[in-house]
C-alpha cells in the first residue's frame, strides 16, 4: 500500500505531459480517427497521471477507476453499444480496456488482455508513442471483424485523448 501511495503522489501531470507530449496526443487522435474509418466502433483513450488520496484510501483499483471513466465519458452511450475505452494509469503503469456490452460473446477477456500486455511492455520501456499506437492498431484489428464499416456511421464520441 505504501509503495502504491508513493507512486501516485510522485507521478504528476508534468510526468504525464512528458510521456505524452502534444504531438503524441495529436498522433493518438489521428490514429483513432483513421481506425474508426475501418469499422463502426467508437474509441476513447484516457490517460490519468495518478489516483488522488480519497481513491487510494478507498482501495480503488485501476480497473474500478477505468469503469468510472468509461461511465463519466459516456462511452456506453453509442447506438450499437460498441464503445471501447483504453485507460492508462501512468503512476502504476496500469492499462485497462473497457468495452461496452456489444462485445460480449464476440471478444474474449484474453484478447483484450493481450492488447494491454503488448502496450504495457512498450510503455515500460518508455516507448509511449509505439505503445499507444500499437494498442489502437490491435484494437482496430479485433473490432473490425465484428463491427464492419457502415457508410451511414457518424462519429459519436470525440477522438481526442483525455488527460486526467
Amino acid at each position: 500500500m505504501k509503495n502504491r501511495y508513493l507512486r501516485n503522489v510522485f507521478t504528476t501531470r508534468w510526468s504525464m505531459r512528458r510521456a505524452f507530449p502534444g504531438d503524441l496526443l495529436d498522433d493518438i487522435e489521428q490514429a483513432i480517427q483513421a481506425s474508426e474509418r475501418q469499422h463502426n466502433a467508437e474509441f476513447r483513450f484516457a490517460i490519468e497521471a495518478a489516483l488522488d488520496a480519497p481513491m487510494l484510501l478507498r482501495g480503488c483499483s485501476p480497473r474500478e477507476r477505468a469503469m468510472e471513466v468509461f461511465s463519466n465519458l459516456r462511452i456506453w452511450d453509442t447506438a450499437a453499444n460498441n464503445g471501447v475505452l483504453i485507460y492508462l494509469l501512468l503512476s502504476e503503469h496500469a492499462i485497462e480496456i473497457v468495452a461496452d456490452r456489444g462485445y460480449n460473446g464476440k471478444v474474449s477477456t484474453r484478447q483484450w488482455q493481450d492488447i494491454c500486455d503488448a502496450m504495457r511492455e512498450l510503455f515500460q520501456g518508455g516507448h509511449y508513442r509505439e505503445g499507444a499506437l500499437r494498442g489502437i492498431e490491435m484494437i482496430t484489428a479485433v473490432v473490425s471483424g465484428h463491427f464492419p464499416p457502415d457508410p451511414s456511421d457518424r462519429n459519436e464520441l470525440p477522438n481526442q485523448p483525455v488527460l486526467m
